[in-house]
């Protein structure tokens, strides 16, 4: 996505963006779409929220598309806006109770993973707690810890693409992950060890 985004950069196309042409608006929006939607969905896990997200990080992207750089990849730059812009919502409390419960839909394949109807009750029953107590614990993480968390295992970026899109240094970013996984572990500590 992003890095087929990236390879496909031309410093004459972005120029004629910048310069607002039509043509190479509509091209420059229908390449970056799919990655800004993608991001989108996977931070929010949601795909009404990530349509929105979507819409108003291409608002923004335009209003500021003069910025851009030519000799710099604009994969960064977007990412950055759809980061801040799903913090956003994050921060929102409609978010977070709408958070409370999840669809099955929120995933592609969930349901297919899912056990069955002939599985265990009580096993099921334990499974679907753990997943809530985690996804509580991180929901009440730091913001800035809470971010690492899900940029590296829900988004599946590196700690180096992590650390472009938070604007920070590679080891700060692992740092950041490991203070994470601690603050988790300890949340997590006595409510898992049943």
């Amino acid at each position: 996505m992003a890095s087929e985004a990236s390879r496909t950069r031309d410093p004459n196309a972005i120029e004629r963006v910048r310069r607002r042409e039509p043509d190479a608006l509509e091209a420059f929006f229908e390449r970056y779409f799919g990655p800004v939607y993608a991001l989108a969905h996977r931070l929010l896990g949601d795909k009404t929220a990530a349509e929105d997200v979507t819409q108003e990080v291409f608002l923004k992207v335009h209003r500021a598309i003069d910025q851009l750089d030519p000799a710099r990849d604009p994969w960064p730059w977007i990412a950055t806006i759809t980061h801040n812009a799903c913090r956003d919502v994050w921060r929102s409390a409609p978010y977070r109770m709408s958070r409370r419960s999840d669809s099955l839909e929120a995933e592609p394949g969930l349901a297919e993973r899912l056990p069955g109807v002939s599985a265990d009750p009580e096993r099921l029953l334990l499974a679907n707690e753990r997943e809530r107590l985690v996804r509580e614990a991180i929901e009440k993480l730091p913001e800035h810890l809470r971010e690492a968390v899900l940029l590296f295992d829900y988004r599946g970026l590196t700690h180096l693409e992590a650390a472009r899109m938070l604007g920070i240094e590679h080891a700060a970013a692992r740092k950041r992950y490991s203070r994470a996984l601690s603050a988790l572990a300890e949340r997590l500590k006595e409510k898992l060890a049943s």
